[in-house]
């Protein structure tokens, strides 16, 4: 008996300091950061209609803290148009969870965001092309989507997948916007409606140096409040590839929405971008990138009013990066609708963009 305590002791032993063995060098604490960009954007529909507009679009606060080395918390609390105001900007807390990440797999509860696109998850300034961010990331993945869920994510070998349980949309603002696609259902974490979740999951491969593939699927009922109104089914598929290398910048995205009990069949479209790093050539202390877009947006196929909607877009520009973390953007574009009464918009963006 008493050597069967012993052992038990000893075991016990063994196990409490191989336990503080791995957290003897590590000590809590919090961690700080955040992004921000300021625009200039200057617009011109048809002949006569010019609009010229300076903005801090966004300012945003990153805050974390780790307990221990799987335990932690994170923010992101943002600030749009750089005051709040009789309706006027934004405040809005975008990521706010309970994270716990071993070397296989990880958890998250709280304020967070569906796995869905390249920018939804990753939307620092530095990191696209463009003054703004891409219309898809608005127009058919409503970037930032955010709000109240759970999620599982785990790596296997060159292969990263996240599942989410999340809020649903709200019906009545995908139905009075039906030109903006889903943007308009989302509750953003406010007192929400929990009847109907949103499931999400994706898959995304990245074993090779630079590279990211990868696809998500999203699906939902979207409540109505009006008595006796059908909710919207909302089923979102998309796929998405980025090359980010060897001095070449490429990005691919696709999305198609299709709807149940809606005005508009579906909503779809895609963009593709390609840069190329000409710093090295002009002997630059930093990166320099020329670049195109080509965009196509159809946020209501099916919709009686479709064809003034439905554009497709052509954009040239220049992004200077003097380091990884700041980049300074120069773009022209010319937006033209299927419909051909509509005015032809042309566009001209600069702007400054920072993440720490």
């Amino acid at each position: 008996m008493l050597k069967t305590v012993a052992l038990g002791m000893a075991l016990v032993g063994i196990i409490t300091n191989y336990v503080f063995a791995q957290n003897e060098f590590f000590e809590p604490g919090y961690t700080v950061g955040g992004y921000g960009e300021l625009h200039y954007n200057s617009s011109k529909t048809g002949k006569d209609d010019v609009s010229k507009k300076l903005d801090f679009h966004r300012f945003i606060i990153y805050y974390g803290y780790n307990w221990t080395e799987k335990w932690s918390f994170k923010s992101e609390v943002e600030l749009e148009h750089n005051y709040v105001k009789d309706g006027n900007g934004e405040l809005e807390l975008e990521q706010a969870y309970i994270n716990y990440h071993s070397d296989k797999y990880g958890f998250q509860a709280g304020v967070i965001l569906p796995s869905v696109g390249l920018l939804n998850d990753f939307h620092e300034p530095p990191l696209f092309l463009s003054v703004e961010r891409p219309e898809y990331s608005k127009y058919i993945i409503p970037t930032t989507w955010f709000g109240n869920g759970v999620a599982i994510y785990g790596q296997a070998k060159d292969f990263s997948w996240k599942a989410v349980i999340h809020e649903g949309l709200n019906g009545d603002g995908i139905a009075s916007k039906w030109s903006q696609g889903i943007r308009g259902g989302r509750q953003k974490g406010y007192k929400a409606n929990a009847q109907e979740l949103l499931y999400n999951g994706r898959l995304a491969y990245t074993g090779i140096p630079g590279l990211r593939v990868g696809g998500s699927y999203s699906t939902t009922n979207a409540l109505r409040s009006e008595e006796g109104a059908k909710p919207i089914g909302v089923n979102l598929m998309e796929a998405h590839a980025k090359y980010d290398a060897n001095g070449i910048m490429a990005v691919a995205e696709w999305g198609n929405i299709n709807y149940t009990d809606h005005s508009a069949n579906s909503s779809t479209g895609y963009y593709f971008d390609l840069g190329y790093d000409i710093g090295k050539i002009l002997n630059l202390n930093g990166k320099l990138y020329p670049w195109i877009r080509i965009t196509d947006i159809n946020a209501g196929v099916g919709h009686e009013s479709e064809d003034k909607k439905h554009y497709s877009k052509m954009m040239f520009g220049l992004t200077f990066k003097p380091i990884n973390q700041i980049a300074f953007k120069l773009d022209y574009g010319t937006k033209t609708y299927t419909d051909k009464e509509a005015n032809k918009v042309t566009l001209i963006n600069l702007g400054v963009g920072y993440n720490f």
